[in-house]
């Protein structure tokens, strides 16, 4: 990465917050009421979610790495990939990058919110939620999940794709999404599901409810294990 450290910062900033606009956008699309895509199925998000990766790793992938996940970034530097030099710089602009990209999303789908009464769809839209209400599947989840995308995401980057890598990396999140999303959402990423809930908490959205912050820790420790765990089977066996 030859660009300057502010260069690859603003491009992890734009980059995280169009993987949540694109992705969170998706769910609102289908959550909130009234939109066009409101009661619409999984696979909407799915797509939203891929092309949420795919779209910024296209745009910033020769710049920055198009890491927007700070479990992504801490592996790397685990793992001798990435200087840790760079980790706090990278992960505090990926959490700014995921709150403006929810806030910007709330002023494009404010008249949906406020017809919203689900508020666990309402709050679906922000952040991870398990479906059986238990810490242990959610953590298993979010940790296999995070686990195959870094694994996966050095295996696609060491081939010999080229561009066409970001592509099918897109693709990678995308079967995640619709293979193992059932049960979490999944988040995958710790910037994802943090920095919207901390959005959610402060905005005064009609019928928002709890922000659910018993399970908030899960998508944050689950996905940074998971990715270095990913990383480390990748490097004992392939690297």
């Amino acid at each position: 990465m030859d660009a300057s450290l502010t260069t690859r910062l603003a491009a992890e900033f734009i980059g995280t917050a169009i993987m949540i606009i694109f992705g969170n956008g998706a769910v609102a699309n289908v959550e909130l009421k009234g939109t066009k895509g409101f009661s619409s199925d999984w696979f909407l998000i799915a797509f939203g979610y891929g092309c949420g990766v795919m779209i910024p790793a296209i745009m910033f992938g020769g710049i920055s790495g198009n890491h927007i996940n700070p479990a992504v970034t801490l592996s790397f530097a685990v793992m001798g990939l990435f200087p840790w030099g760079d980790v706090l710089p990278y992960i505090i602009v990926q959490f700014l990058g995921a709150m403006v990209g929810q806030l910007i999303l709330i002023a494009a789908y404010k008249p949906y919110y406020d017809r919203t009464t689900n508020q666990e769809g309402i709050l679906g839209s922000f952040v991870t939620i398990d479906a059986a209400h238990s810490r242990m599947n959610g953590f298993i989840n979010e940790f296999i999940g995070t686990l195959i995308l870094v694994f996966g995401a050095l295996a696609i980057g060491a081939g010999k794709f080229g561009a066409a890598g970001h592509i099918v990396v897109g693709l990678l999140v995308m079967t995640l999404v619709a293979s193992l999303g059932g049960p979490t959402g999944p988040a995958l990423n710790p910037a994802r599901d943090l920095g919207p809930r901390i959005i959610h908490m402060l905005t005064p959205l009609k019928n928002k409810g709890d922000s659910q912050w018993s399970y908030a820790w899960v998508p944050v420790v689950a996905p940074i294990l998971g990715a270095i765990v990913g990383a480390g089977i990748y490097q004992m066996i392939f690297a």
